[in-house]
């Protein structure tokens, strides 16, 4: 049984550890995320802000993290702020964290209600000099929405044009980049739910079953043991449909002699598990998808090979082009020159394996890190070469979750099945 309750030790660590990166006089702010609007009245469902998450534990909005380490009173160090209680709020939506709920869980001892806030922050910015704010720095966010973070720090610096103003994220960034053990099992438990799901669909698909299907029988494995997908659509993608690498309608029926590329995961206590598999639709790979398998098998266990401290994710993209390239050259798809620059990708490259190999992973599916900075013991990252081949309406893609160590990595789906005669086996019990 999966037991996602996490120690407020652990959140209490992450701020203690963060409050040491500070400069002196110094406040640092974390804000939740807002409700995101649909239509009408409609909301999305809330997903919690993963800063804010990994320093109190706390997933409901309108949330407000303040911390003072220079503060000489120890009850106003660290002050959390939650919303006012609301009875009319409560008829509708149930129960919100009380100031006691949240002190459990976050181990934070001064708990105040947000509309305290301004005034708290007023008389804590007035003994401060520097004040850190944090925002999405994730390189690859594309920040069209204001979230509430940015509302913040508009109001921050015009209410408080003369203090020096300071980023939090690299800070935050180079704390969450390491995985605690805590945060390492808690992934591990996301991986075997994801496997969980996999070993029940090779039990289940076949010819003229749809990919919504597919993706329903992920949903009731997830979700019966308390968990969800991760923080990313599912893939499910049957034929030509493998082709393309974020295919989300997942609405076609999967044919016999079809590839079935599998793009997902379970979510768990926050942290994301990635997993991709590519499956046979009616149990047995044709000699050609074996073929094509098995050339991006080779390519994934010579790159989780590399993935160890001191090479950078920049250089398994080059370790895994390099595999890719040959591959490609074997199954006659291109000539050796085509794919002779490996720096910089050539238009076959693009055709065949237009993507790169590895993220971090955390509580984030695309979690935070450089790509250029050597790899740590702690890292999470993914490792998920493929070949697409749109002409013969054939795409493959492997994907495990790799945690780096101090003698090389550990694969958190070293259990998943992954060799395509194995795969087959399962699939015609």
């Amino acid at each position: 049984m999966f037991k996602p309750k996490i120690e407020s030790s652990f959140f209490a660590e992450n701020r203690r550890k963060l409050a040491s990166l500070l400069k002196p006089d110094s406040i640092a702010v974390v804000n939740s995320n807002d409700i995101m609007p649909t239509n009408a009245d409609g909301t999305m469902r809330y997903v919690p802000n993963s800063d804010m998450f990994y320093l109190t534990g706390i997933h409901q909005e309108e949330t407000v993290l303040l911390l003072a380490p220079s503060e000489k009173d120890e009850e106003h160090k660290e002050i959390l702020f939650i919303r006012d209680y609301n009875p009319d709020l409560e008829v509708w939506e149930g129960k919100k964290l009380s100031p006691d709920d949240a002190g459990k869980i976050s181990g934070i001892k001064t708990v105040l209600e947000l509309s305290k806030f301004q005034k708290v922050l007023h008389d804590s910015l007035s003994k401060s000099e520097n004040v850190y704010l944090n925002s999405n720095e994730h390189d690859r966010a594309e920040l069209v929405v204001e979230s509430r973070e940015m509302r913040f720090i508009r109001y921050c610096m015009r209410e408080y044009p003369l203090h020096t103003y300071c980023r939090l994220a690299p800070l935050i960034y180079s704390l969450r980049v390491i995985k605690t053990p805590v945060e390492a099992e808690l992934l591990q438990s996301a991986c075997d739910l994801t496997a969980d799901g996999f070993r029940r669909l090779l039990g289940f698909v076949k010819p003229k079953v749809t990919e919504f299907e597919i993706e329903a029988e992920l949903a009731h494995e997830f979700i019966r043991k308390g968990s969800g997908f991760a923080d990313y659509e599912p893939i499910i993608a049957s034929g030509e449909n493998s082709c393309f690498l974020h295919y989300v309608k997942n609405d076609a029926v999967c044919l016999d002699g079809d590839i079935l590329l599998l793009d997902f995961a379970a979510g768990y206590s926050n942290y994301n598990a990635d997993m991709t598999r590519t499956i046979p639709v009616n149990g047995r790979f044709s000699k050609r998808q074996k073929q094509i398998y098995n050339s991006v098998l080779r390519a994934m266990k010579g790159t989780i090979k590399e993935m160890k401290p001191g090479n950078s994710v920049k250089d398994l993209q080059l370790v895994t082009r390099e595999l890719i390239a040959k591959e490609l050259v074997d199954l006659k798809l291109v000539k050796p020159a085509d794919v002779k620059d490996i720096k910089n990708k050539s238009d076959y490259f693009k055709k065949y394996y237009p993507h790169d190999v590895s993220h971090f992973l955390g509580l984030a599916v695309h979690d935070v890190g450089y790509f250029e900075e050597p790899m740590k013991a702690g890292m999470v990252l993914t490792c998920e070469p493929g070949i697409y081949i749109r002409e013969e309406k054939l795409g493959v893609r492997i994907e495990n979750d790799i945690l780096i160590t101090k003698k090389g990595n550990r694969d958190l789906m070293e259990n998943v099945p992954i060799e395509a005669e194995e795969i087959e086996e399962l699939m015609n019990k």
